[in-house]
């Protein structure tokens, strides 16, 4: 998804919903959210799991501060204190080891993840303990930047959607799928209008 597909997207969503288009009118355009496809933007997904993103960043920063590249064979470098020292949970640390050793085993080549379809992707990503499909649906969408995903399980969006379709209750998920069909095939694009509204909206 190259930054005109990016704003074609926008533009076809804001005239087929009008209270996406509320929020361009409120606040212009989303930034379109990128990361680098490969082992440490996965780390730093793993480690966004129902966190905020600022604790996040900073045990990210504090983990490429402790090594001279992050990769896996540096990660499974570091024991338990040290990655406890950084802001490892125990959780988090089985997680980040499972996939580090999947790589390094030559299980998994991220690399020949951006041939693969989003359901090759994901069927790949969640055989490995820990990563589930808000895990998938994030480095589907910044690392590979696939146009079509949609994150029905992430709270920004599940209250971004409650807030701008003014309903009485939080969306379950397929109250959620059933909206954003309306969005297809741009629902990475709705949804970063979403993130965009919910940043911005206090």
């Amino acid at each position: 998804m190259n930054p005109e597909a990016f704003i074609t997207g926008i533009e076809e969503l804001i005239k087929r919903d009008r209270d996406l288009a509320k929020i361009i009118d409120n606040l212009g355009y989303p930034p379109q959210w990128q990361r680098e496809p490969g082992f440490p933007t996965l780390m730093r997904i793993i480690l966004e799991q129902q966190v905020s993103l600022a604790s996040a960043k900073a045990t990210f920063d504090r983990l490429n501060n402790t090594v001279e590249k992050l990769t896996p064979a540096s990660f499974l470098s570091l024991d338990d204190v040290a990655l406890k020292t950084i802001g490892f949970s125990r959780q988090k640390t089985c997680y980040g080891r499972e996939l580090a050793r999947t790589i390094v085993d030559k299980q998994l080549n991220l690399n020949s993840l951006a041939q693969l379809d989003d359901e090759e992707v994901r069927a790949k990503l969640t055989s490995i303990k820990g990563i589930g499909d808000w895990t998938v649906d994030m480095y589907l969408m910044m690392a590979l930047q696939r146009q079509d995903i949609f994150p029905s399980k992430d709270l920004a969006v599940v209250i971004a959607v409650k807030e701008i379709k003014d309903l009485s209750t939080r969306p379950k998920k397929a109250e959620l799928e059933s909206i954003a069909r309306l969005w297809q095939p741009y629902r990475a694009i709705a949804t970063q209008i979403l993130w965009h509204y919910y940043l911005n909206r206090n």
